[in-house]
This record gives C-alpha cells, sequence and structure tokens, in this order.
C-alpha cells in the first residue's frame, strides 16, 4: 500500500439535535501525490470530514491522521503544511489582491521576501498581475476564485484541500485551475478535491471516495473503480449508480 498522506480512521460526527451522525464510522487512505476526488450528493457529509480533517472540528469518534501526524495531539504543526481553499471565498473584500496576499503569507509565518515572491509567482500563473493594485470587492467571480487559491498554496502546502474551487467561474477560469491542479501534482502535491461538477473530477483526480449518509460506499483508482463498475460509461453515471437519482436538498 502507498504511503498515506490522509488516514482517516472509523471516524463518527453527530451534530446536536440530529437523529443520525453525519458521518458514521468513515475509514479513508488517501495516497501521498493523489489527486483524490471526495465525493457525494448534498448532505453526504463531506463538508463534516473536511472540517474534521482541517482540525476545524473535533470528531466524536475516530482519528485523523495527516501527512504522518496525528490530529489530536499535533494540530498546529498540520495547519502549516495544509493549504485550505474554501467555497465561501476567504478575502478582504476592501484590501488590494496584493495586499490580501501578503496577509495570508503573515499569517503562515512566511518571510517578507518569500511572501513577495511567492505573490509574483503565483500573480503571473493566474493571470492577475496587472490587478494586484486593485480592490478585491470590483473583481470578478472568477478573479475572486482564483485569488482565494492562490492564497492557500502562498506557503507551499504538501496537502491542498478545495472545496469548489470552480464554482462560478467562466469557462477560462475554470480551465486555468484545473491545468494548475494537475502542475501541482505533478510537483508531488497531495490535493484533496471535492465538487459536483463530476467532468471535472473525471478529468483530473486519480483516486475516489464516494461517500453518502455519511459512510463509504467505494474508494480507489479512477480507473479500478469505473472498470469495476464496467456498465458505466462516465463517472456522472456511476455516480448515480452509486447513490440514487432522487434529488437531495
Amino acid at each position: 500500500m502507498s504511503t498515506s498522506a490522509v488516514h482517516l480512521i472509523d471516524l463518527t460526527k453527530q451534530y446536536p439535535q440530529s437523529t443520525k451522525p453525519a458521518v458514521s464510522n468513515l475509514t479513508l487512505h488517501i495516497p501521498e501525490g493523489a489527486v483524490y476526488g471526495l465525493l457525494g450528493p448534498n448532505g453526504a457529509g463531506k463538508s463534516t470530514t473536511v472540517m474534521m480533517l482541517c482540525g476545524l472540528m473535533r470528531p466524536d469518534a475516530g482519528t485523523v491522521n495527516v501527512l504522518g501526524m496525528d490530529m489530536e495531539t499535533q494540530s498546529v504543526e498540520i495547519r502549516k503544511k495544509i493549504g485550505v481553499a474554501s467555497q465561501d471565498i476567504a478575502l478582504f473584500p476592501t484590501l488590494t489582491a496584493y495586499e490580501n496576499l501578503f496577509y495570508f503569507g503573515r499569517m503562515y509565518g512566511m518571510s517578507g521576501s518569500m511572501i513577495r515572491q511567492q505573490i509574483d509567482k503565483y500573480l503571473h500563473v493566474f493571470g492577475l498581475t496587472e490587478k494586484s493594485k486593485k480592490i478585491v470587492h470590483t473583481f470578478s467571480g472568477g478573479m475572486k476564485r482564483r485569488l482565494n487559491l492562490m492564497a492557500a498554496l502562498l506557503h507551499q502546502p504538501k496537502l491542498v484541500i478545495l472545496d469548489e474551487p470552480t464554482a462560478g467561474v467562466d469557462v477560462q477560469s475554470r480551465n486555468m485551475i484545473l491545468d494548475f491542479l494537475m502542475l501541482l501534482k505533478s510537483e508531488g502535491t497531495t490535493i484533496i478535491y471535492s465538487s459536483h461538477v463530476l467532468e471535472e473530477a473525471e478529468r483530473i483526480c486519480s483516486h475516489l471516495g464516494v461517500i453518502d449518509e455519511g459512510k463509504l460506499i467505494t474508494e480507489g483508482t479512477l480507473v479500478d473503480i469505473m472498470n469495476t463498475h464496467s456498465d458505466c460509461q462516465s463517472l456522472e453515471q456511476l455516480f448515480l449508480k452509486l447513490t440514487g437519482k432522487n434529488i437531495r436538498d
């Protein structure tokens, strides 16, 4: 078995007033260097799993091991080595793009020279160099989404966790983001990718974990899972086969 970047063991979380767990005895193995698609319908437990994985929520039971460290005792060290881009844009709207990125660099404890170097690099990569001095609230949705991703990458994390990273962006921005994620993978970065856009997952993911009602339905490489369900011609067909066609709210 390949080395785990993330290993979740028997993870369980139930919210107060809820009649059943949001996550129930969930065990996931995410190999180092994988682009791992964490997939599931609305209410499947994906966001809860990600919050526990990031150390933002404590599980009721089970263990979270990230990059060889235990979240219960080494959460500070883990957070220094991971980057998180949530679905909600986590930027200061009244600051410029450059000011936002510099703030996040300082938050990660980076030196000023390293921050400036990384900012210049990512502004160029994501086509925002000419917008660096513009106030963020004037940005389009695609520009904000790219900047949000840049903020998660400045400190060169070994693990990047992305929740709907292309939500609300145009085709060009989506293609730019996906191409860059493939470049990150080629450099050995582990990526956890959660999205409802199954065509994107099929394009970039090497491994998949499909969960529903807080439980793991299937996990493995994309190739092996598709071969196991040879009656499915696409990831969308497989997803509907495993999770059903009922609408989830």
